[in-house]
């Protein structure tokens, strides 16, 4: 009995305060601990890889999955399929998309073997010039424009989006391809979970918005519960006038009118002739090789160009050696990052009004510079390299077909539901984009009628050996560029399969210069690190020896779709994100 004691009285005095101090040294993680985001360590998959020899299709919402996945089987192509599920996604999603919001396009067209990338962004109104602009906020007393706002409204781009696509590639009419979005809209759609839960927190801060946001996208003054089923006939119309009458339903008809007169009666911008001068545009991808691998984006004036400059800093060190998620290989990445977002915030705009530095920000020489400022601590102080230059929610989704086609497509509101401002009879809310402009007369991201705002919005593509290989896509807001590196480097540094390149442990980093801040502004502070709770401790100890402000848990880690043609089987791989209602699926 007394040797028992003994035992115990040992434990008392050291077990105990041993265990005390691990407590304390870990008390910052383990309000996280109690909900694990991913394990660590090895590669993991919450599922497999979908595969398919005919066509696939991956998109954040599953019956919007199905939707474009009817299409393929119908014999429309990769183009019809990704029209098609946008304009499903965009009734079932509308927390995140919708046809009040702009586009960008990555397409693989197989028959003439080329990459092609359409910018599907709209423009700020011709009457509102920067000096009635400043004039407003000053009314207002803002120092930005206001996102809920009808100052931050630029004209929609995502309807001419799909027209652009279809007139160039489509294989199937139209009224074919908006058919099953427009018997959803009309019948009804049971919401999914994840959309529930951003739907019902949208719902108190914009159904008192001027408008008819209330008898559109609420039940009774609330968001739809899980499972409920929601209709939203002003949009199915919407669709049929579309399906009916095309593009210039939208851009010089009923529809653009009726926008007109409300807006005019709200003390909004938009004009008819805004919608009446509306054009896309093709432009030529911006594009750089990572070991061997060509890598794509739209370019122009999205952050797409800041995931091809951070795997130019990456490319020179051998990550594979330094493992997936280390200390050191947290700290390189994190520090790339902080490097293309101070040129991000300095020299992304509209390249109709300013001319993008791209031969100096893409070029390998101008990597090796910037990568020569990356130390053994974090940056607390930087700027962009070359004189002359963060939330959002947004939907991505891409689509494959038996011809070879591939599509790589995102479509946004930018802030979750966007304004809340909805046209009586149109079903869908006005996206902010508008707020992404700076006030800064000297910066290339200045406001300026006509003028097209930068976006946070980035569609992904990559081909191998000098075939097409892998779209894919991360939403997120400022995120996305961390997200396309991330999916990137754990496929080709790190032998993961596509959805475990998803699953995988994820990191933001926060505090960047925003392409809105005065253009004198820079990094001071370092910013700050979010890791998802499964990462090891003893990385995020040696993460903040450097100087690295670290918080575990919280943080918003985007939404992943993907799709791997592997050339030599004849199948394509189909991935999803599983932190939220995704599905991909095959045929």
């Amino acid at each position: 009995m007394m040797y028992v004691c003994e035992i115990c009285t040992i434990m008392k005095k050291t077990l105990f305060p041993l265990f005390c101090a691990i407590l304390l040294l870990t008390s910052d993680i383990l309000p996280a601990l109690a909900q694990i985001d991913r394990p660590s360590g090895l590669p993991f998959a919450t599922r497999s890889e979908v595969i398919a020899q005919h066509g696939m299709v991956a998109t954040s919402q599953p019956l919007a999955t199905q939707v474009g996945l009817d299409i393929l089987k119908k014999g429309g192509n990769a183009i019809d399929a990704a029209i098609a599920a946008n304009a499903a996604i965009g009734l079932m999603e509308p927390t995140g998309n919708g046809i009040g919001g702009d586009l960008f396009a990555l397409v693989w067209h197989q028959e003439s073997g080329k990459v092609y990338a359409l910018n599907a962004s709209g423009r700020s109104p011709l009457d509102l010039t920067y000096e009635r602009l400043l004039q407003e906020l000053d009314e207002l007393g803002s120092e930005s424009i206001p996102p809920l706002n009808l100052l931050s409204v630029s004209v929609p781009g995502a309807v001419d989006g799909w027209f652009e696509l279809h007139e160039r590639f489509g294989s199937v009419p139209m009224n074919d391809i908006l058919e099953q979005p427009i018997f959803y809209a009309e019948n009804g759609f049971p919401v999914s979970e994840d959309i529930s839960a951003g739907w019902r927190r949208s719902v108190p801060r914009l159904q008192t918005q001027p408008g008819a946001f209330y008898d559109t996208f609420t039940i009774d003054g609330r968001g739809p519960e899980k499972g409920e089923i929601f209709k939203n006939p002003d949009l199915g119309n919407t669709f049929r006038l579309l399906a009916e009458h095309g593009r210039d339903a939208f851009y010089r008809g009923e529809i653009a009118r009726n926008i007109d007169a409300w807006m005019r009666e709200n003390n909004g911008y938009l004009r008819f002739e805004d919608f009446d001068n509306h054009t896309s545009e093709w432009v030529d991808p911006a594009t750089v090789n990572y070991r061997g691998y060509d890598i794509y984006q739209v370019g122009g004036n999205n952050q797409g160009t800041a995931v091809l400059q951070i795997l130019n800093i990456l490319e020179g060190y051998d990550l594979a050696s330094m493992g997936f998620a280390s200390e050191q290989t947290l700290h390189v990445m994190i520090e790339a990052k902080k490097l293309a977002f101070e040129d991000r915030a300095k020299h992304y705009a509209d390249p109709s009004f300013y001319d993008v530095p791209y031969e100096t920000l893409l070029s390998k020489e101008y990597a090796a510079e910037r990568r020569e400022l990356i130390g053994e601590r974090a940056a607390r102080r930087l700027t962009t390299g070359v004189e002359g230059l963060r939330d959002g929610d947004t939907i991505y989704l891409t689509t494959a077909d038996r011809h070879g086609n591939m599509v790589s497509l995102i479509q946004s509101n930018y802030r979750g539901m966007g304004t809340g401002f909805v046209v009586p009879g149109t079903g869908f809310s006005f996206q902010n984009r508008g707020e992404l402009f700076s006030l800064d007369p000297e910066h290339p991201n200045v406001y300026e009628p006509g003028k097209r705002p930068f976006h946070t919005i980035i569609p992904g593509f990559a081909m191998k050996d000098g075939r097409p290989w892998f779209t894919y896509g991360v939403m997120g807001g400022e995120y996305q560029p961390i997200g396309h590196v991330s999916v990137l480097t754990n496929v080709i540094d790190f032998g993961m399969n596509i959805q475990e390149a998803g699953d995988a442990l994820r990191w933001s980093h926060e505090g960047s210069t925003d392409p809105t801040a005065p253009r004198a502004d820079m990094l001071t502070d370092g910013g700050r690190v979010n890791i998802e709770s499964s990462i090891g401790y003893q990385v995020v100890r040696g993460l903040r020896s450097r100087g690295h402000s670290v918080q575990i848990g919280g943080g918003f880690y985007g939404r992943y779709q993907g799709i791997l043609r592997d050339h030599e089987k004849g199948v394509y791989f189909g991935a999803s994100e599983s932190r939220a209602d995704g599905q991909a699926a095959g045929y």
